[in-house]
């Protein structure tokens, strides 16, 4: 059997629990899905998605104000209010 190493990582709780659910339905466990994704790092020579720098027309359209939307201090707090509607 090859030898393993540790990977050690930090993600917020909620994340974490809520990927670990779709990974149970999907038969994985974390170890399987980082394999695959390491796996894939290692086929691909890079990222196996897409990961771009937006172009100056796409930044001013994200700095644009729409309206009087919500705003939030955090991603995680518009992550919860998002998914707390959907309730």
């Amino acid at each position: 059997m090859a030898k393993t190493s540790d990977i050690r990582a930090r993600i917020e709780d909620d994340l974490k629990a809520e990927g670990e659910q779709i990974l149970k339905q999907l038969g994985m466990n974390t170890s399987d899905a980082l394999t695959l994704f390491w796996n894939q790092l290692v086929l691909q020579k890079g990222l196996p998605f897409d990961v771009k720098i937006p172009n100056t027309e796409t930044v001013a359209a994200l700095r644009e104000p729409r309206g009087k939307g919500k705003r939030y201090p955090n991603a995680k707090a518009m992550r919860d209010d998002i998914l707390s509607d959907a309730d």
